[in-house]
């Protein structure tokens, strides 16, 4: 991002644009949701062509909105010192509650169980959007692994909090597990060709962890496989 400064028009006017499309973005994702929630509601067979359709759209949109907010967010550098970053204590149970909200139509849609498991007292201090935007960005992207099943879990190990979104899939393969590690040395990873990832939402993801800090120690990113449901693991950490 080092030329933003010594082209500021040409800056401003890349950030206005990714902001007005991920706008137009989110109107068409709402308006999908509205139409899968009312066929829901209706109890329309899965299987209907229509529905399975507009299922995909769905998900082809949030994932496009996905990367049009973490674009946004590399443009204004995040991560950087002038980063709008609120910290504030949260009850972290009523973070996951947005989450599932986010999400539960499109899963809905595509015939995946969410799973949560929580604390229920558990209070954090963390950004509530970012945390929240890293976690349904884990879950969009284990819609493309899962069979049937994800699971977002929160637990404290010490002085840190693990968030780990888990599918029963058939794991990430080494190439993407290479990436999740080149994240956190603070390389965005290589397009992908024959997965169509950049490696920006887990270069994202990284940036979003390390910047939550307490007493000397900094977040952290991971992906593995295994877990409770034997597939993916993506595991958020923060001190």
């Amino acid at each position: 991002m080092e030329d933003q400064h010594s082209s500021p028009e040409l800056f401003l006017f890349l950030a206005s644009t990714v902001h007005d499309m991920k706008n137009s973005i989110s109107v068409l994702s709402g308006t999908l949701e509205s139409l899968l929630a009312a066929e829901q509601a209706k109890d329309v067979p899965q299987a209907d062509p229509a529905y399975l359709q507009m299922a995909q759209m769905l998900y082809q949109t949030k994932r496009l909105n996905d990367n049009l907010i973490q674009l946004l967010a590399l443009y204004k550098e995040v991560g950087k010192p002038g980063y709008p970053f609120d910290v504030q204590p949260q009850l972290v149970g009523q973070v996951i509650d947005q989450v599932v909200d986010q999400e539960k139509i499109l899963l809905a849609s595509k015939g995946i169980r969410l799973e949560t498991a929580c604390p229920p007292e558990l209070i954090w201090t963390l950004d509530e959007d970012l945390v929240i935007g890293v976690l349904a960005h884990a879950i969009n992207n284990a819609i493309r692994y899962t069979r049937d099943t994800i699971r977002l879990s929160v637990r404290q190990a010490g002085e840190v909090l693990e968030l780990r979104v888990e599918d029963n899939g058939d794991g990430y393969t080494q190439a993407l597990l290479d990436a999740g590690s080149a994240a956190m040395d603070g390389m965005a990873a290589g397009v992908n060709f024959s997965t169509n990832s950049t490696g920006l939402g887990l270069y994202f993801s990284s940036e979003v962890a390390k910047m939550h800090k307490h007493r000397g120690s900094s977040g952290s990113i991971a992906l593995e496989n295994g877990g409770a449901l034997g597939g993916g693991c993506f595991i958020l950490r923060l001190p």
